[in-house]
């Protein structure tokens, strides 16, 4: 019996930390309601943005890797600086041309820049491609290129997915969102990179 009215406080505090936590406790959104509808486009909208720039930031990367590779390129003996130049200046040029998370509702400026990136590409492989044996660097680097490259389809469609997801909760909650606040009533639906029929 004294054992037990030693722990009894303990036991005490314990009942009532566990009551006032429930009663901190929210309940429960409505899955319907407005709160709940911006709530699960907003988590759908951040998946989108985080795709969007998992596939941004590998073409970046390709795009500095690429003046990397004409950088090594220039220092090998029998260099053609001018072609080099060229290339570099080309390369520099695709950051103007990129279609970006609207103008890409636009398939024709996608492909611009899909066939831009892919001219200089293949000039660059054609000249780093030969000097594997004088430079590691210039190798590796090509290497690195040509895995982004391979890329570039799988982070499509990991993006469309997450666009249509986005699409498919703004079509559907369009009465809630309504009601969420005019910046949810606004909202339109995200372009895909996948052609429509």
């Amino acid at each position: 019996m004294r054992k037990l009215l030693l722990y009894l406080p303990l036991l005490l505090l314990l009942a009532a930390a566990s009551c006032r936590k429930t009663a901190d406790t929210p309940a429960a959104l409505d899955p319907m309601s407005p709160a709940a509808a911006r709530a699960q486009l907003d988590v759908l909208r951040d998946t989108v943005d985080v795709r969007w720039r998992q596939m941004r930031d590998s073409d970046n990367q390709k795009l500095v890797a690429t003046k990397a590779v004409l950088q090594e390129l220039g220092r090998l003996p029998g260099a053609n600086p001018g072609q080099l130049r060229q290339l570099d200046n080309a390369n520099d040029r695709l950051l103007g041309i990129r279609y970006d998370q609207q103008t890409m509702s636009s398939s024709e400026r996608i492909d611009a820049y899909d066939l831009a990136q892919d001219s200089v590409l293949r000039a660059v492989y054609d000249l780093a491609q030969p000097q594997y044996e004088k430079s590691k660097d210039v190798e590796a680097l090509t290497e690195t290129i040509k895995v982004a490259d391979s890329e570039v389809v799988g982070f499509r469609v990991r993006y469309d997915r997450a666009a249509k997801h986005y699409n498919s909760y703004l079509q559907q909650h369009a009465e809630a969102l309504k009601k969420a606040g005019r910046k949810y009533a606004e909202l339109q639906p995200l372009p895909l990179f996948e052609l429509k029929n």
